[in-house]
């Protein structure tokens, strides 16, 4: 009896606390949600207008897979300057040529700060490239390494026999294909490639050792390319990001591993050519800065020991400067479609937006005289 009476209180003492538990849970919720509505009010009254949003996701619900097609729409109806509530972040568009001007011209410095994605952070050593890096001595530096010195005139032209070697053999292989349809993303990505790994390294590597880098440099590309355009719940909710709910900051973790360790073989067999190089007058003369990572070498040891270039640094532009060169050859022939083939111009949402479909077309030689093409 007793006994029964007591299991009665205590399913009545479980029943009381969870009510009592749901009720200030309730509380705490329209509490905490009128708290956070007060508070953007107050702050949206200096933003520019914007699309509403829901409760905790804003206008993430709202996004189309054509982004800069829904951003155009959005512009028709708020204007030129418009807020987009993504989660926990605030985005301002920007769609006119005027007020891109302000943002990025006139305004530079004040917007020079960029939210890096987690998973971008996780690849950039730590923020040490010039695209992640904040505002302030270290930018400057990595700039006036790239602009002023990396990427000046005397530089590029001194580079310019690799180059052209590269873009050769390419349209070499177009115009032994002439009258045949070619991938051309698949062709172009070769052609960037071997341009840039020659303008990075020069002859460091050679044949079969060559072309097992290209395979895992293109590997590791297409894994990281993938991963930067996958939508992360943490770029929306910073609270979560300790927890890496999708598991890409990992990945992405291990695939900088793999990078960093094929930049470190890369350099290690560098430093031993221009060990052995300095032994030789004549041969230092001639490989004195060919490509870049000797002159980031050479840069590193003659830095200013104020902001110092580090090792960390050359990875890190090394591997910026490998995914983001860009080339063409398109101007060297006339292409056509293979036959029956109509242009499909459908879309694919990605880190940039591209064809659905690759393109494949047929080249034919435009040049007159067939010994440009050798």
């Amino acid at each position: 009896m007793f006994r029964t009476i007591s299991y009665l209180l205590e399913d009545i003492n479980m029943d009381v606390s969870a009510t009592i538990l749901v009720t200030l849970s309730a509380i705490f919720s329209v509490i905490w949600y009128g708290w956070i509505y007060v508070k953007s009010m107050k702050r949206s009254s200096s933003l520019p207008p914007g699309p509403r949003g829901l409760p905790l996701i804003g206008n993430l619900a709202s996004l189309e897979p054509d982004i800069h097609s829904y951003f155009a729409k959005l512009a028709q109806t708020h204007g030129p300057i418009f807020k987009l509530q993504l989660g926990y972040k605030l985005g301002i568009v920007v769609t006119s040529p005027s007020l891109a001007s302000e943002v990025l011209k006139d305004h530079d410095i004040t917007f020079a700060n960029r939210d890096i994605p987690d998973v971008s952070r996780a690849m950039d050593y730590g923020r040490s490239n010039i695209v992640a890096a904040p505002y302030g001595p270290e930018w400057r530096m990595l700039r006036k390494v790239c602009v002023a010195k990396m990427l000046s005139n005397a530089t590029l032209d001194s580079l310019y026999p690799l180059r052209s070697r590269e873009v050769r053999n390419t349209i070499k292989y177009i115009y032994s294909h002439a009258g045949s349809p070619i991938n051309v993303g698949d062709q172009l990505f070769l052609t960037v490639f071997n341009v840039v790994t020659s303008m990075l390294w020069g002859d460091t590597v050679h044949g079969k050792d060559r072309a097992s880098l290209g395979a895992e440099f293109r590997g590791v590309v297409a894994e990281m390319t993938e991963l930067l355009s996958k939508p992360n719940v943490s770029d929306f909710f910073p609270s979560l990001a300790r927890f890496d709910l999708q598991g890409v900051v990992k990945k992405m973790r291990g695939l900088a591993v793999k990078f960093e360790q094929i930049f470190e073989k890369m350099i290690d067999k560098r430093l031993k050519v221009d060990e052995n190089a300095r032994r030789d007058a004549a041969r230092s003369r001639s490989t004195e800065c060919e490509d870049f990572l000797g002159f980031l070498l050479k840069l590193k040891d003659e830095g200013d020991p104020k902001t110092p270039l580090t090792m960390t640094h050359v990875k890190a532009l090394l591997m910026r400067m490998f995914m983001y060169f860009l080339a063409t050859l398109l101007h060297c022939f006339d292409w056509e479609l293979p036959e029956g083939k109509e242009p499909d111009l459908s879309e694919k949402f990605g880190i940039v937006i591209k064809l659905k479909n690759p393109l494949v077309v047929i080249p034919a030689p435009r040049l007159p005289d067939p010994n440009l093409y050798e």
